[in-house]
């Protein structure tokens, strides 16, 4: 059984910057692509960015909304995916859950997820 737990979220003031992180423990962490999702009052859970497991060389996706300013990266000598959020945003206060996928590749349907980690708060104010 694997586990996530997620932590880094916090308010912040809108341009400001926040890093989440998420370790895993269980499993073979780097065979296995990792996301973020976030959820924000009153609507579903939304795909945010994803990078790919072993066979993939790494690569990323981002949701268009956060290409530019949010990267994911992972350390899998850590057992730890990271999602750098830089030029924050109002609309991106949300929960946000790490998620790992099923294999080494990345979809941005949140049923192609295996496990979930818990959420932690992203406030950003104006």
């Amino acid at each position: 059984q694997v586990q996530l737990v997620a932590a880094g979220g916090g308010l912040v003031q809108a341009g400001g910057s926040l890093r989440l992180s998420c370790a895993a423990s269980g499993g073979t962490f780097s065979n296995y692509a990792m996301g973020w999702f976030r959820q924000a009052p009153g609507k579903e859970r939304a795909f945010v960015a994803a990078v790919g497991g072993r066979g993939s060389s790494g690569s990323t996706y981002y949701a268009d909304s956060v290409e530019g300013r949010f990267t994911i990266s992972r350390d899998n000598a850590k057992n730890t995916v990271y999602l750098q959020m830089n030029s924050l945003k109002p609309e991106d206060t949300a929960v946000y859950y790490c998620a790992q996928y099923a294999s080494a590749w990345y979809y941005i349907d949140l049923r192609m997820v295996q496990y979930w980690g818990q959420g932690t708060q992203v406030t950003v104010s104006s």
